[in-house]
């Protein structure tokens, strides 16, 4: 039975989460994804579909789901391992093969099921962990901290309240220089903490803010 590796890979662009999208097969738009090869992990495959779909297997990357359903035969295999990934680079406008996330062309087979899985995790995620912090480039700004929240929770945050809880959580750490945005005074700029970089639960400080 031939198993598939497909890799949702989100971005945040013009304010607006993203998903990278494969050139499009008879006008419809896929998930990038491949067949393992060899003695190839799926761990290994999803990086190698992530390097060939971005030019960097070095970003986060997480097993999504599994999908083995009977009527999946005909998408090359009835076997597919979802993986999600995150871009950084909160910035910026949209980068060619980036469609919006939440309402995506039309895609093959399954996998608009699979994308909005990917969503929802990502969702659930930002309510209990720091992933979200991997769509930034350090160094970063708590302006800019908040702003991806907001994008993946899709409201406004209170400015006060989510900045003395992300400093709270100590999975950022300030770091040297200044930024200066439009008018205001500089800001300063913050990395992700090295001892706590991307997971947590212990402190009970959960989102949404």
């Amino acid at each position: 039975m031939q198993v598939r590796v497909e890799v949702v890979v989100f971005a945040i662009r013009a304010g607006k989460l993203r998903v990278l999208l494969a050139p499009p097969e008879g006008g419809v738009r896929a998930l990038p994804g491949g067949i393992p090869g060899g003695d190839e992990s799926l761990d290994a495959a999803a990086r190698r579909v992530l390097g060939e779909a971005t030019g960097n297997d070095d970003l986060y990357l997480e097993q999504l789901y599994t999908f083995s359903e009977p009527r999946r035969a005909g998408a090359g295999g009835r076997i597919s391992v979802a993986y999600f990934a995150i871009a950084p680079g909160a910035g910026g406008q949209d980068a060619a093969g980036f469609s919006p996330a939440r309402r995506p062309p039309r895609l093959v087979r399954d996998h608009g099921r699979i994308l909005a899985l990917g969503v929802e995790r990502l969702r659930t995620k930002t309510e209990y962990s720091t992933v979200p912090l991997r769509f930034l480039e350090e160094p970063f700004t708590l302006s800019e901290v908040q702003a991806v929240y907001e994008v993946l929770l899709d409201r406004p945050l209170d400015k006060r309240n989510f900045r003395r809880k992300m400093l709270a959580l100590e999975a950022i750490e300030e770091t040297a220089g200044r930024r200066r945005v439009g008018a205001h005074r500089p800001a300063r700029l913050f990395r992700l903490s090295p001892a706590r970089p991307y997971l947590l639960k212990e402190r009970g400080i959960l989102f949404p803010f």
